[in-house]
Parts: C-alpha cells; sequence; structure tokens
C-alpha cells in the first residue's frame, strides 16, 4: 500500500482488464497508515483498520466498489474530553465511470433543467486513467462513518453558562435558559 499526498490510504487497482467475477481486494493498514489517518482525521487513535471490497466492471465502462470498512478507534468526547473508543461497521456500495462517459451526465428535463432526487440513486463518480484508488474509497467512507460529535455514554450536554460580569458573586453564574429569549420576546409583544 501505498499514501497519498495528504499521507492517507492509497491502494491503485487496474480497472482495464477486470475480470468479469470481479477483484476481491483486502486492505489492512499498518501503524504508520493508521497514525496518518489518525492525524489526518483528527482522532485520538487509529488501532485498527480493514476494508474487504470487491472491484466489479458495471456497465460497458463503469466500475463499481463493494465492500466493508471495519475499524476501532478512539475519539475525544466532546464535552468531557474523555476518550472513547468506537467501532466503525460500515458497507461501502458505489459506482465509477470514466470521465467522458454518458453515465456520468447529471440527467435534464426538457426545459434543460436538472433533476435531482433526494430518493433516487446516485449518479456515478468520475475517475481518470485506467486506475482507481479503491484505499481512498474505504477512507472515504471510514470518515464518513466517525461521529463528528462523539458523547461518552450518559454524558450529557452541559449547558451554557451566563456571567453577570458586573459581580464577582459566584451566585450570579447559572445556566443560560434556552427559552429566555422567547419569554423576553413574548413579554414585549
Amino acid at each position: 500500500m501505498s499514501r497519498n499526498l495528504d499521507g492517507t490510504l492509497s491502494y491503485q487497482v487496474s480497472v482495464q482488464r477486470l475480470p468479469q467475477k470481479g477483484l476481491n481486494v483486502k486492505i489492512e493498514a499498518d501503524k504508520k497508515e493508521r497514525d496518518a489517518m489518525r492525524d489526518f482525521h483528527e482522532l485520538e487513535d487509529v488501532k485498527s483498520f480493514k476494508a474487504d471490497l470487491q472491484v466489479v466492471p458495471w456497465k460497458k465502462d463503469g466500475i463499481r466498489v463493494r465492500g466493508k470498512v471495519q475499524a476501532e478507534i478512539v475519539q475525544a468526547c466532546v464535552v468531557t474530553l474523555e476518550p472513547i473508543e468506537t467501532r466503525i461497521d460500515t458497507d461501502i456500495d458505489t459506482l465509477f465511470v470514466p470521465e467522458n462517459s454518458r453515465l456520468a451526465r447529471l440527467p435534464l428535463d426538457e426545459n434543460g433543467e436538472l433533476i435531482i432526487s433526494a430518493d433516487g440513486p446516485d449518479i456515478p463518480e468520475t475517475f481518470s486513467g485506467d486506475k482507481l484508488d479503491v484505499g481512498a474509497i474505504a477512507e472515504e467512507f471510514f470518515e464518513l462513518a466517525v461521529d463528528p460529535y462523539p458523547r461518552k455514554e450518559g454524558v450529557e450536554a452541559a449547558p451554557p453558562l451566563v456571567v453577570d460580569v458586573g459581580s464577582d458573586d459566584e451566585e450570579d453564574v447559572k445556566p443560560a435558559n434556552p427559552f429566555a429569549a422567547l419569554k423576553d420576546w413574548k413579554q414585549k409583544t
């Protein structure tokens, strides 16, 4: 395995002559790669990272990547800053087509307006050349599975504090009431 310029995973697969059954790819990041992932994704630690993928031909010149990414990471709780161990187990199912493929074009209606359906399938992503970086694809799905606001079990977010700066009394420090502005507004109307 090699690294991208940003220090993350890279595993190039030639898609020029893929077997009809596809190609199975297993990726297991070593310590150096996990450390690079830890730093790049701003985690406390990446204890393990594995991807088990299948790269298969799709339609005429497209590629389908399916599989699973599993990892064990350590993040800091957003409330207490204590370390939290998290297990990531996410599926991959995505399509790629060459840049010049008609399948990469966004669908337009009869008026020439772009048609996008939130419930519809995603359009395939594009690639150039004769290789696809399945390591980067696996890492992208890993990143999407990482909780951006991890919270230790049983810990609730602390309410913001309001401090009366005109007083030295500790009694003037109290939790902010999120409905205070609404109450003040109702009293004014």
